[in-house]
């Protein structure tokens, strides 16, 4: 697939037509075993590329008070416009100006051409307050097929965030879905100061 067609109009097509491929239907277990052992519940945490969001909801029933979710398509957006405590950016994460301690990285960085890579780094990094933390899962495999989604391996994302985080974990997902078992990585990156 020409990637630059990887625009909005893309992905609400896909969420209209139901074929999302990732979308688990609840939180991802190695995020939610993640996110029971954070203490702070007032962490500004986002959520790019959330699609469904299941994780901020997740983390809204679990009592935190600060999440903010950000999509291209305004699709999965719609059934958290009106929610007390998460809030919705329909926009590109690119774009975005404001400051969390944490992103969660759920499918979002696997769906972005590889190209834009380094420029995701970039705007992690100046998203992130002093001593902010990216956390999440990313492929531990090439895939066949053309992406999105688009693989990686270990080697690659420690070259790639190494210069602008501390890799704190990077490690297989014990807890992964049976489907993605030995294919993800959880990983914690800590912002550099």
């Amino acid at each position: 697939m020409n990637t630059e067609n990887l625009n909005e109009s893309y992905w609400t097509r896909r969420y209209e037509e139901g074929s999302m491929g990732w979308d688990l239907g609840y939180a991802s277990p190695p995020l939610v075993a993640y996110f029971d052992q954070l203490i702070n519940k007032d962490l500004a945490i986002l959520i790019p590329g959330a699609g469904n969001a299941y994780e901020a909801d997740y983390l809204f029933k679990a009592g935190f008070t600060n999440i903010t979710i950000c999509d291209l398509s305004a699709h999965p957006l719609r059934k958290y416009k009106e929610h007390p405590v998460i809030k919705t950016i329909h926009g590109d994460f690119f774009e975005l100006q404001a400051h969390f301690d944490l992103i969660i990285e759920q499918t979002f960085f696997c769906a972005l051409d590889p190209k834009f890579r380094p420029s995701y780094v970039d705007q992690c990094y100046d998203l992130l307050r002093s001593g902010g933390k990216i956390a999440g899962l990313l492929f531990k495999s090439h895939f066949e097929k053309p992406g999105p989604p688009f693989g990686g391996s270990a080697d690659e994302y420690k070259i790639l965030f190494g210069t602008k985080f501390h890799i704190k974990e990077l490690s297989d997902a014990y807890n992964s879905i049976t489907p993605r078992f030995g294919n993800e990585l959880f990983v914690i990156f800590e912002k550099r100061v």
